[in-house]
């Protein structure tokens, strides 16, 4: 039988009408809201959790091994990718205005409890098996029991939903509570929004297209509900494909998809908030944004066995332009936590990673990195106001041939800025800037108050070849 992993708990605010809710309000007003799940999802073992005295459904999720030959494979072993796994909990509520009491029960005796991100602030209460503790607003939160890390609990809370739209609306493709099997494609066109209600399970069968696919303007995606993909065999369907422009994707969860997430390719002025996102197999990256402009990434979690948010540009198909990811709480197994590469072969300028926390980097790659295998010029790139409580190798830039590479030509990395990073890392801490060579170097590249383990960064942490010049530490 696989373990529990972590518990996710999604605090929202007010759901649709027609949702099979529950209303908790001691004073008349409600604050809090919660749902049913389809009959046939299975709720966890490990944990129970109570809102305010209201009892919460607690969810499963496949996530990438504890056991680091099993995570491995998971990613190596394509074919049986989905084989290699074990099991996360999460439930979700809305909440409006502060709650005074979350209580988990914990299966066993509880003798340690952490919640993460550390920045959160919150130090729960221990009484014999359960936890309590306070909230005052929304957060993505993950709670550890007795240092198991793999089989927390993630407790995702989300504002109050507003606006919410009419299943009556002839531009709303409306998914009310209960399981929704899909063997094609929803295609959600110009005006339209896809509306998934707390307690909609949108599960995607078979093997044709993404599950969902926003292509064209004015596009919206909306809910508290999930988009799964764990009956589509390996490398078959994206829960969610954007090739738009003017696009808002807000509250859903994505569940174990078969290949990438969430690919978006050759879209402009597209904003994620608040999506949470699990993936355990090959490939399962979070976000890839593929040239795009006016890309924004907000609030969102993401616990993947491959790239998290990750920007990539293929041939032919425009400039990346104008990408900012904030606010966001990263789980990284395997690959990258906030990346640009592997495949670059049209220019990106002006991206902007901040105020992100990385509660785990148990990978073999790098948590912030540049990978750059082909011929594009990556400029104007900061990561800035990050916390990292877990990194194996934590800075990387690097230009140079790979699997990944489709060009006899080398490319460039300029004008990149580590700015106010505080990370935990493996000892010695590792941050390598390494260029191809003279013509296809690293250049102007800024370290402004970056602490690793409790110490300032020093010149000499950054392991640097003879193609990188105008490196700055500071102070």
């Amino acid at each position: 039988m696989k373990r529990l992993p972590c518990l996710l708990l999604f605090l929202a605010l007010p759901m649709l009408a027609q949702s099979p809710q529950h209303d908790l309000s001691p004073s008349g007003r409600s604050h809090v809201r919660v749902w049913d799940l389809p009959a046939d999802e299975p709720s966890s073992r490990d944990f129970k959790v109570e809102v305010d005295g209201q009892p919460l459904f607690v969810a499963v999720t496949h996530v990438a091994p504890a056991d680091e030959p099993r995570r491995w494979k998971a990613m190596d072993d394509v074919p049986h990718s989905g084989d290699y796994f074990d099991l996360a909990s999460f439930a979700s509520f809305d909440l409006r205005g502060p709650v005074q009491e979350i209580r988990v029960t914990y299966r066993d005796e509880i003798k340690q409890a952490k919640i993460l991100p550390t920045s959160s602030g919150i130090i729960p209460r221990i009484a014999g098996r359960k936890v309590t503790f306070a909230l005052a607003h929304p957060a993505n939160l993950t709670l550890e029991i007795n240092g198991d890390t793999t089989s927390s609990l993630h407790l995702f809370a989300n504002p109050w939903e507003t606006n919410v739209p009419s299943a009556s609306d002839t531009n709303v493709i409306y998914f009310g509570p209960g399981l929704h099997e899909v063997a094609d494609t929803i295609n959600v066109g110009s005006g339209q929004t896809l509306y998934l209600a707390g307690g909609a399970v949108l599960r995607g069968v078979g093997r044709n297209g993404p599950v969902v696919e926003l292509k064209g303007n004015h596009i919206a995606l909306r809910g508290r509900g999930i988009i799964d993909g764990s009956q589509c065999p390996i490398h078959t369907r994206s829960l969610l494909s954007i090739q738009a422009d003017d696009v808002t994707v807000e509250g859903v969860i994505l569940r174990d998809s078969s290949t990438w997430n969430v690919p978006m390719r050759r879209s402009n002025r597209v904003t994620l908030t608040n999506v949470k996102v699990f993936g355990c197999r090959a490939n399962s990256d979070g976000f890839d944004i593929c040239n795009s402009t006016d890309v924004t990434v907000d609030g969102c979690f993401l616990r993947t066995l491959d790239d998290l948010i990750v920007v990539k540009s293929d041939k032919g198909q425009g400039q990346v332009h104008h990408v900012v990811a904030r606010n966001c709480v990263l789980w990284n197994q395997v690959a990258h936590a906030l990346s640009i590469g592997a495949e670059l072969r049209e220019d990106v300028d002006d991206v902007l990673f901040t105020n992100c926390d990385v509660i785990h980097d148990t990978g073999r790659e790098w948590t912030l990195r540049v990978y750059h295998c082909d011929s594009a010029t990556i400029s104007n790139v900061r990561f800035e106001n990050i916390r990292v409580e877990e990194s194996r190798k934590l800075i990387s830039l690097w230009i140079n041939k790979a699997i990944w590479s489709r060009e006899a030509e080398r490319g460039h990395i300029r004008d990149v800025t580590f700015r106010n990073i505080q990370a935990v890392t493996a000892q010695p801490p590792r941050v390598e800037l390494l260029g191809f060579d003279a013509a296809h170097g690293i250049a102007n590249v800024t370290f402004e108050h970056v602490s690793i383990n409790g110490r300032p960064l020093a010149a000499n942490d950054i392991k640097a070849n003879d193609f990188v010049r105008q490196i700055a530490v500071e102070p």
